[in-house]
């Protein structure tokens, strides 16, 4: 899974004298769906440019091969966009498999180039899992569909119960209070981790897990800022696995996201009906991203729709035309235009957001665009 700190430490590496080969690659199976994407590929490895130093290519040739083979020879691991940073030199190789599409491009040079992954950390949602009890704690991210434990936090030192009677009884108030001081220190180093990790990584939502008891404790004790963060809670015990804490989270998400997407497409509809920065429907839509327009796509999952691409300079529309308007290519008919038109979005820069189950946006065609001008 992407983390800040990874990508961090993959742009620290520096090669003696060598390169290092970065691919990101649209494996999209509803717009490859005849494995077109080897053939963007072996058209950009025709492409790199090797300059006057014929030595640049020979050091990168075992690298472009594996990679290559690797594409190939892997299919069935992909999902929507494959990212991949190699070098020979340094015995490096890193593949990032994604659920959201990529820019075609391979880059060579002495530095692995993250651009791409940084953005998809900046532009798609992450969310912390914090699980907690008066003992121990773990933090998780979810991302992009997945879930990743990112360490544990244990307090040793708090003492068990009292369970003694007689006169050991007398003094359980001041025992208990003795377990309550220690809870609070390991509660204390819980909230000093958390932040450091909220920080570092530049996450904006959390969701607190636990016993009620502990979580409304945790509460408390959160500083402002992080406690804005919080779009909501879930109990659970603290033995469980990714998966069973992940399928206790995913409702918890959906909840927010639900609240959050119906705002962004109240906010949409307003903006286009008053002439503003936002169109609605598809020609509109398909209008504005030809002329770079859109700072955010935002369509219905799975919203289906036909229409002409030009092979050649990817120019989108639902009219049937003879040729591109714009270069004068060929002109294919497709049976998903909102898939081309997102993966068009990705490519000029744009964010993409997909709506679930809104009438509202259905009712308006069931895709729009925020704009930058």
């Amino acid at each position: 899974m992407l983390n800040r700190k990874e990508l961090e430490d993959i742009a620290a590496i520096r090669t003696n004298g060598g390169y290092f080969v970065s691919l990101y690659l649209n494996v999209n199976p509803v717009t490859n769906t005849k494995g077109d994407y080897l053939i963007h590929l072996k058209n950009m490895i025709k492409d790199i440019p090797e300059g006057d130093d014929k030595k640049i290519f020979k050091k990168i040739k075992g690298d472009i091969e594996k990679v290559e083979s690797f594409v190939i020879g892997n299919k069935r691991k992909f999902k929507k966009g494959l990212a991949i940073i190699s070098s020979s030199e340094k015995s490096f190789w890193k593949e990032y498999h994604l659920s959201v599409s990529l820019k075609n491009a391979i880059i060579v040079d002495r530095t692995p180039y993250i651009e791409p992954l940084l953005d998809i950390l900046d532009n798609y949602q992450r969310y912390a899992v914090l699980l907690v009890d008066k003992e121990s704690a773990r933090l998780f991210l979810m991302h992009l569909g997945e879930i990743e434990e990112y360490g544990e936090i244990h307090a040793s030192d708090i003492p068990g119960r009292h369970k003694k009677g007689g006169w050991f009884a007398l003094s359980q108030n001041h025992y208990e209070r003795h377990i309550d001081y220690h809870v609070g220190l390991h509660l204390k180093d819980v909230m000093k981790k958390l932040e450091s990790f909220l920080t570092s990584e530049r996450i904006e939502r959390m969701i607190l897990g636990g016993s009620e008891e502990t979580v409304v404790r945790v509460r408390e004790m959160l500083p402002r800022p992080i406690d804005q963060k919080v779009m909501g809670i879930f109990h659970t015990e603290m033995f469980a696995n990714n998966n069973e804490i992940f399928e206790k989270v995913k409702p918890v998400i959906a909840e927010f996201e639900n609240k959050r997407q119906r705002i962004t497409v109240s906010d949409m509809l307003t903006m286009a009906n008053k002439g503003e920065n936002a169109v609605i429907g598809i020609e509109d839509t398909l209008n504005a991203l030809q002329e770079g327009r859109v700072m955010r796509l935002v369509f219905v999952k799975d919203l289906k729709d036909s229409g002409y691409v030009c092979g050649n300079c990817g120019y989108l529309t639902k009219q049937k035309v003879s040729d591109c308007p714009y270069c004068k290519g060929d002109i294919d008919q497709v049976p998903y235009l909102v898939d081309l038109a997102a993966q068009k979005a990705v490519e000029n820069g744009a964010q993409v957001e997909i709506i679930y189950d809104n009438k509202e946006l259905l009712n308006a065609g069931g895709i729009g665009a925020f704009l930058r001008f």
